[in-house]
């Protein structure tokens, strides 16, 4: 597959040489067809939104939405097969607001599935948490040109700009994934709850290798799923589809991702002399105060 010159995948849920009525009218409504809390796109600004539910990303497409892992809510369905027993009768519930020992918010939960009795009394629950990935460079600009002429820029060359964007894969899991564990993963560990954490196979794959155990004695499962191309009705689209699930235990998986692998100690001793080096061969700035006697 040839790279693409430009980095939009999908945008409003839709291939953007897609000139189907339905996805022209989901670009020029500005909807969004993964289950929002709201018909309407609001990702980034409701008023202006910014409609990239996926970027291309050395030829494949890298989910950046968290609202698009809800794709016909498999990933609830994929979910509640870790959290409960077979023939549990379950729902989810969406940002549900987690509070610490003191009543501080630890952050919201992204769903939390619920199974109740036949009177409908919750006696279980789970935890899922989704992980899109952060951007690094600006979509914004490339997004806004080609919303100008959907029609006229699907085979726009952005690749000259400045800026181009690409998925920040380190920035997602040390400022978003590593203190979801942390914090509301921790408070849910402590009540021997279980989560689940959905995210995109190019994103698991950078992560650092995780001891995997039995479903049966697992804390987290690590649900990996990746955009599928197909054809519907004579239409290209993507469609999301679980590619793996990996079992791991709370503390083993939070140790292996939050520990780095440690580089070499000669090149950091290099680094060091070089920067001694190039302090004594250049002249202080401040002036030497000679005292007198």
């Amino acid at each position: 597959m040839k790279e693409p010159s430009q980095p939009l995948s999908e945008v409003f849920g839709y291939l953007i040489d897609d000139q189907s009525a339905k996805g022209n009218r989901y670009r020029s409504l500005r909807l969004c067809p993964f289950n929002n809390k709201v018909p309407n796109c609001t990702k980034d600004k409701a008023k202006n939104p910014l409609g990239v539910c996926s970027i291309y990303y050395q030829e494949k497409p890298v989910i950046t939405c968290p609202i698009r892992f809800r794709e016909e809510w498999l990933i609830t369905d994929d979910a509640a097969s870790f959290f409960f027993k077979e023939g549990a009768t379950w729902s989810s519930l969406t940002e549900v607001r987690l509070n610490d020992a003191y009543g501080k918010t630890a952050g919201n939960i992204d769903v939390v599935l619920v199974a109740y009795d036949d009177n409908g009394i919750v006696y279980d629950f789970g935890a899922l948490e989704v992980q899109a990935v952060y951007i690094s460079g600006n979509v914004r600009d490339p997004f806004e040109y080609y919303m100008k002429d959907p029609r006229g820029r699907t085979a726009m060359n952005w690749s000259t700009q400045p800026n181009y964007p690409r998925p920040d894969y380190l920035s997602s899991s040390r400022k978003r994934l590593v203190p979801q564990l942390l914090f509301k993963g921790g408070i849910l560990n402590s009540w021997q709850k279980k989560t689940a954490v959905a995210l995109n196979k190019g994103f698991y794959d950078t992560l650092p290798p995780m001891k995997g155990v039995s479903k049966e004695n697992a804390d987290i499962a690590w649900l990996i799923y990746d955009l599928e191309l197909i054809e519907d009705c004579g239409q290209k689209r993507y469609t999301l589809k679980k590619v793996d699930e990996v079992f791991t235990e709370f503390e083993p998986a939070l140790l292996s991702i939050t520990t780095p692998l440690p580089g070499k100690i000669d090149d950091f001793m290099r680094l060091l002399q070089e920067k001694l080096d190039e302090q004594l061969e250049t002249p202080p700035n401040n002036k030497t105060i000679e005292k007198v006697f």
